[in-house]
């Protein structure tokens, strides 16, 4: 039974893989991700450096928080502009307004400019990279048909961004070692036009959005999704976890550079190493975290990844030597890994597409706040607490967040697993597995329990069709003009061709025992299925098929009420 279950989980990690691999749109969408990353990662250690130089740990707390501000205050405002067309496309604009940013940067430490303006390309490519991660993270379940898939894709861009978090500080490291800060820049900024050139071209069949208005209104638009957030919860919740997170990572930038120049006394290359060593933690978490994409408890698994996140700190400050501090800040890497896989799943799954972008918006917000707090709340705590005490009270504030919040987010859990029953019945049917995720779901959340005893009818031919039925248990008996034309069972709909073809309904549908169904009101179900051309055509084949089989002798077309808009 063991050994199943083992392998059961090996092919489902295998499979989270190759499903990305093989979806082209994935690939590149996730092969962009990486280079955006990579940029953001070396340019974060040579920004701390440059800072470092200027004013020591004071100006590298200072010089996080006045980076992360203009991002907070803007990462909302822009974000509905992804809620409008390709959303790739916005993806593509902000990695080359990041590659000319940090290009600049890297031009003006090489001809020994002022820092200054070091600083004000800094504050411009880090809101470039602010909206990048909310259009990409709102981009992914327009890429996917399951929830399983989404979980998937989240899982393997963790492992890149894990990836992404080796290879960027450790790539800082190898240049700071031979060439100087500004060959550091000049690398971030090619890795960012490479994220900006691997997405150009990608074709995939968008969700239906609503054009730029004449007369933008960004404030309006992104107060929905701050309502959006407001108005639940569970996201809340998420939310508010990944702020305190992103309040340790702000700390540490700075305690990264203080603990490798003053408490290991390894120099400005000892930064690279620690941030390396969180990297390395990160891909070991993020392939450990590939066998976890079907377990169904992705909302406890975000708890341990938050308690991760700050632990390690705190074992920092107790033992402050070398080698435990790199295997201690390896368990933060595979804390972020958890954090990727739960956090981004768990958002896209509780958001409304329409409004997912500008949801990732707020959270990119928060993070931009609580990464330039942490920043600062660092810089104090080592000059009241000296290092070794900021190390301990900082890294205490994740782990206590996350038992607090466990009872809730097993809540969470138990809650997504019955979306995922109703997704899977939706999948059966012919007509919606064309359907991305994100409508999937909307029909899933809309779906009302019908129940109907042995030997009753459903519905009558001739009565107005105003709903469609998915059966869940039990069987059901297709009579036209009186003849039984078909049995159907568990997974299989019914009652689409009144509201296809705007007629009354064609036959009779009997309860041959009893009945559990699913029913979705005709307004949601035209909305959705004419919304793609794929599942438009489904249906239509579907709908041909079935009077191809049966036709009533006496068509009801001329009284069905008109087709809602």
């Amino acid at each position: 039974m063991g050994d199943g279950r083992r392998r059961s989980r090996v092919r489902d990690a295998a499979a989270a893989f190759s499903s990305n691999w093989r979806n082209p749109n994935l690939r590149r969408a996730q092969l962009s991700f990486l280079g955006a990353w990579t940029a953001e990662w070396a340019f974060t250690v040579a920004l701390g450096i440059v800072a470092y130089r200027d004013g020591g740990a004071v100006a590298v707390g200072l010089v996080g928080l006045l980076r992360m501000v203009p991002s907070a205050i803007l990462a909302p405002l822009l974000s509905p502009i992804a809620d409008r067309g390709r959303r790739e496309r916005v993806l593509i604009l902000v990695s080359v307004l990041r590659g000319i940013a940090t290009a600049g940067a890297a031009v003006v430490l090489a001809l020994s400019g002022p820092t200054a303006v070091v600083y004000a390309l800094a504050v411009l490519s880090t809101i470039a990279a602010t909206l990048y991660r909310p259009a990409h993270s709102a981009l992914l379940p327009s890429l996917c048909r399951t929830g399983h898939e989404l979980a998937s894709a989240n899982m393997v861009r963790g492992l890149l961004d894990s990836s992404a978090t080796l290879v960027g500080p450790l790539l800082a490291a190898v240049l700071l070692a031979f060439t100087g800060v500004d060959v550091v820049f000049a690398v971030a900024a090619a890795a960012s036009f490479i994220a900006a050139a691997l997405l150009v071209g990608m074709t995939y069949d968008a969700p239906p959005r609503p054009a730029a208005p004449s007369r933008p209104n960004l404030a309006r638009e992104a107060a929905d999704g701050v309502r959006a957030v407001a108005g639940n919860r569970d996201l809340i919740l998420i939310l508010g976890l990944a702020a305190a997170q992103a309040m340790t990572r702000g700390a540490l930038t700075v305690l990264s550079v203080v603990v490798a120049i003053e408490l290991l006394g390894t120099g400005e290359p000892g930064v690279g190493g620690l941030m390396t060593a969180v990297g390395v933690g990160a891909v070991v978490g993020s392939l450990a975290a590939s066998f976890l994409v079907g377990t169904g408890r992705l909302g406890a698994w975000f708890a341990v990844g938050v308690a991760l996140w700050g632990l390690p700190l705190t074992l920092v400050g107790l033992v402050p030597q070398q080698s435990a501090a790199l295997v201690f800040l390896a368990f933060i890497g595979v804390g972020n890994a958890l954090i990727d896989l739960a956090g981004f799943t768990l958002i896209a799954r509780m958001a409304p597409d329409d409004v997912l972008a500008r949801v990732f918006g707020v959270l990119e917000s928060l993070v931009a706040v609580a990464i330039g707090v942490g920043a600062v709340v660092a810089s104090a705590m080592i000059q009241w607490l000296g290092v070794q005490g900021a190390l301990i009270a900082i890294g205490l504030v994740c782990p206590l967040l996350a038992v607090a919040s466990w009872r809730r987010l097993r809540t969470l859990d138990r809650s997504v697993d019955v979306l995922d029953a109703d997704v899977g019945l939706l999948g059966m049917v012919p007509m919606f597995r064309t359907l991305p995720l994100p409508s999937i779901e909307q029909l899933a959340r809309s779906l009302e329990p019908v129940s109907v005893p042995a030997g009753t009818a459903v519905f009558a031919q001739g009565d107005r069709g105003d709903r469609y039925y998915v059966i869940e248990t039990g069987e059901a008996e297709v009579l036209g003009d009186g003849r039984l034309v078909a049995t159907l069972g568990p997974g299989e709909g019914f009652g689409e061709i009144a509201l296809l073809r705007s007629t009354r309904r064609t036959a009779t549908v009997m309860a041959g025992s009893a009945l559990e169904l699913r029913a979705l009101r005709s307004e949601r179900f035209l909305s959705v299925v004419l919304g793609y051309t794929a599942s438009a055509q489904a249906a239509a084949a579907g709908v041909d098929g079935q009077l191809d089989r049966f036709a009533p002798k006496e068509p009801f077309g001329g009284d069905a009420p008109a087709p809602p808009p």
